[in-house]
């Protein structure tokens, strides 16, 4: 039987190591947790294994991949089997929804804004990544494939904020050196961990990028941290408290 995937990644077949290698950071889920304001109902659509909910709150997630539903924590509510496309919840069914690092994987971004729009009667909080910032991590330069995968893939900011309220704000996100979420800019400052195979496996951009070409990309990595070329380049970075690229918090309000 032909299985329809729900997004534009597999995650029943390539998400298994999620839980362990994108945490939530709390600085970050400080920011995202502001934002609701003083929402007791939240809905959290593409839910995936639980980062960054809130647990002094009522909460509904919204999850379609089994693996991802099967890695979320035991203290965590279940999560739906449902799609952002097609919320099963009534109008203003809640005081505000949340969607993490996950609208560039949706079927339809414009659909699956509108009906966070439509069930949410408060704010919708949004994180995800600028396109057009993609490239002020060091990483550009390593696997340029990489940021062009991730450009088609990602929503313009303008759209999302035109989709989620009548105002809309947009607020660059700081990334600290140790983040605990393992996303791609989370290791600006740690290089060596994108050798890892796992921790690529829980980036779900390497998917879109050719095997021989990621191959050629960690070679390359690899021979510049051990030549010393990396550092001298970049090792500033090593020391750097913070890293302001790509990560952005949008909250639109009806």
């Amino acid at each position: 039987m032909t299985r329809t995937l729900a997004g534009d990644f597999d995650y029943d077949t390539h998400g298994s190591g999620y839980s362990g290698q994108r945490r939530t950071d709390p600085r970050i889920a400080a920011l995202l947790h502001e934002a609701l304001g003083d929402a007791r109902t939240v809905l959290n659509v593409g839910a995936g294994a639980g980062s960054y909910e809130p647990n002094d709150r009522y909460v509904v997630a919204v999850e379609p991949s089994a693996a991802m539903r099967g890695q979320r924590p035991t203290s965590a509510v279940p999560a739906i089997d449902a799609t952002a496309e097609e919320l099963p919840f009534d109008d203003d069914a809640f005081d505000a929804a949340m969607a993490t690092v996950t609208v560039h994987q949706w079927s339809d971004s414009t659909k699956g804004l509108a009906e966070l729009r439509r069930v949410s009667r408060g704010p919708i909080v949004v994180l995800t990544l600028d396109g057009d910032a993609l490239d002020l991590l060091w990483l550009a330069e390593y696997a340029p494939e990489l940021i062009a995968a991730e450009r088609r893939r990602y929503p313009a900011i303008d759209a999302i904020a035109a989709a989620i309220g009548a105002t809309c704000d947009v607020i660059p996100v700081p990334i600290p050196i140790d983040c605990t979420d393992g996303f791609t800019e989370a290791f600006y400052a740690r290089p060596e961990r994108f050798l890892d195979p796992g921790v690529r496996a829980a980036q779900s951009a390497w998917g879109f990028v050719e095997p021989d070409a990621a191959l050629a990309a960690m070679e390359q990595l690899r021979s510049d941290l051990e030549s010393g070329a990396w550092d001298a380049r970049y090792g500033h970075l090593r020391t750097q408290k913070e890293f302001l690229g790509s990560l952005r918090l949008l909250v639109g309000r009806p």
